[in-house]
């Protein structure tokens, strides 16, 4: 038995080996897509368009202002003269952001007041939006802290600011709050689903479609011998796919690896063979290399979108988040993130595992049922 399935996986190598053109296609399209997301998929936001109607025109309004354009986060791009100026300029998608600050402003600062602060948003793009009003809370936050220790400092016998509640945030695993380092692992797993799914579904479709496939099942190798044959090469393919893109994930991105390799060697494991029972069967359910496409985009995208990502499960409905239980990337991104970022071990991360192990079982079983019943048919 592992003498035919030796001579079946060397013979998926050689042809690989021969075909440049696929081989190519296994390495630039990942390192590319892997750059790609690595700088386009983050929640952080830089010069945001924003126009400013300044009523009271006072040194701390000017102030104010300048804190928004110290941040890097907003570019004043119109320093607007009326209401409807700044409407124009929303209107018009010359800026996202609107600022106004009221005549008394600087007034009511310095009589200890609450000096109101109107913000308007484009709310077109909502995504962008919240993110951009979290940057202004801050920026409103921090400039408000500075005011109120000001004018205790000029208040006369008064050494320190008023007494008050002092919020100190101390993220851990991600003291920097680096999305890039939340992301890449996310990028890691959702590419190597996409990469070894496809080469899994359409290799064995490519044999059914030029006709080898029936040749090799009237030899002497069986059916469980033959998947065994045409899956394992791709299982190591995903096991390379995956260092592939974790070497760019720690060496380019600058991503930090606390944690256990072994661990993640595990996860991996465990991960490509779920994702290889899932190529495999939908391998069974088409016989042209079109419908392997049109299955694999029907099923990988919604595995994509529900794996928890860029959106969290625990915000979607309870339908979606049962469904997710069913889907071994929301396992494997769960691993990935914490040897990467925690470094925890078996010890915490064994329900994840022990979901992806049952998973890969009953894919991986339910597949070879069916591609015996296919053969059959």
């Amino acid at each position: 038995m592992f003498g035919r399935v030796g001579v079946m996986l060397v013979k998926e190598l050689l042809q690989l080996r021969r075909d440049r053109t696929a081989m190519m296609r296994l390495i630039i399209p990942l390192v590319v897509q892997m750059l790609m997301f690595g700088y386009a998929a983050t929640f952080t936001v830089h010069h945001v368009p924003t126009a400013v109607l300044d009523l009271d025109r006072s040194a701390a309004s000017r102030g104010l202002v300048s804190h928004f354009v110290a941040s890097g986060r907003f570019d004043v791009v119109d320093e607007a003269q009326s209401q409807a100026q700044l409407q124009s300029d929303i209107d018009h998608d010359v800026t996202m952001i609107g600022i106004v600050i009221h005549a008394g402003f600087a007034r009511d600062l310095g009589n200890g007041k609450t000096a109101p602060l109107q913000v308007i948003v484009d709310g077109t793009n909502s995504n962008t939006a919240l993110i951009a009003l979290g940057y202004i809370n801050q920026i409103v936050a921090q400039y408000s802290a500075e005011e109120v220790a000001a004018l205790a400092r000029g208040v006369a016998g008064i050494a320190r600011p008023p007494a008050g509640v002092s919020l100190q945030v101390v993220p851990w695993f991600n003291a920097g709050l680096e999305d890039t380092w939340f992301f890449i692992p996310g990028i890691i797993g959702s590419l190597t689903l996409m990469q070894v799914v496809s080469l899994t579904a359409f290799a064995i479709v490519r044999e059914r479609e030029v006709g080898t496939l029936e040749q090799i099942l009237v030899s002497p190798i069986r059916s469980v011998e033959f998947i065994l044959g045409k899956t394992v090469p791709f299982f190591l393919i995903g096991l390379a796919d995956i260092a592939l893109v974790c070497a760019i994930g720690i060496l380019w991105f600058k991503v930090p690896f606390v944690g256990d390799p072994l661990v993640l060697l595990a996860g991996s494991t465990l991960f490509l063979l779920a994702v290889v029972g899932m190529g495999l069967l939908l391998s069974t359910y088409s016989h042209t290399q079109q419908q392997a496409f049109a299955l694999n985009f029907f099923f990988v995208n919604p595995f994509f979108i529900l794996s928890g990502f860029a959106f969290p499960i625990a915000a979607m409905p309870k339908a979606l988040q049962w469904f997710t239980l069913i889907n071994p990337l929301r396992y494997f991104l769960i691993v990935i993130r914490a040897v990467f970022l925690k470094g925890v071990g078996f010890s915490v991360l064994w329900p994840d595992l022990t979901a992806m192990a049952a998973l890969a079982l009953v894919m991986l079983a339910v597949s070879v049922s069916r591609f015996r019943a296919s053969m059959s048919s």
